[in-house]
């Protein structure tokens, strides 16, 4: 029998302490399916040495960060995202991208005022437009 270890539990609700509740399972498509009919754990640790099952793993599951045969390392590497996914948490925290989550980064356009530029972009399109067009596309 082998086990795949997971944060939470589920059973009833999140666990939150220094438990790790462990799932066990008689062939792996067990604890995929386990994992895909309950929300999504803030964390997943898969144990083994077959690369065809950690990718069966790894494609049929969704989580938040994963550690391969260790438990927590993904959380303490700060150049990599940490987070959850639904009730687990949104968003990725830690470094750049913890910076770029709670920032709100607001994308501000002003269109030009110039008349050549209205050519490019109002209908009627003209002769500049269509030669723009081709410009842009045009490989040389």
């Amino acid at each position: 029998m082998a086990h795949i270890q997971l944060t939470t539990s589920r059973r009833q609700e999140e666990i939150f302490g220094p438990l790790l509740a462990i799932k066990t399972y008689d062939h792996i498509e067990e604890a995929i399916t386990y994992v895909r009919d309950h929300p999504s754990p803030l964390a997943l640790y898969y144990f083994g040495n077959d690369l065809a099952e950690e990718r069966l793993v790894l494609d049929g599951t969704t989580s938040g960060g994963v550690t391969i045969n260790d438990c927590l390392a993904h959380a303490f590497i700060n150049t990599v995202p940490f987070g959850g996914i639904g009730p687990s948490g949104m968003g990725a925290y830690q470094g750049k991208t913890g910076f770029r989550t709670f920032s709100h980064a607001r994308a501000v356009y002003r269109q030009s005022r110039s008349p050549q530029a209205e050519h490019l972009i109002r209908p009627p399109f003209g002769a500049e437009a269509r030669a723009f067009v081709l410009r842009a596309i045009t490989k040389d």
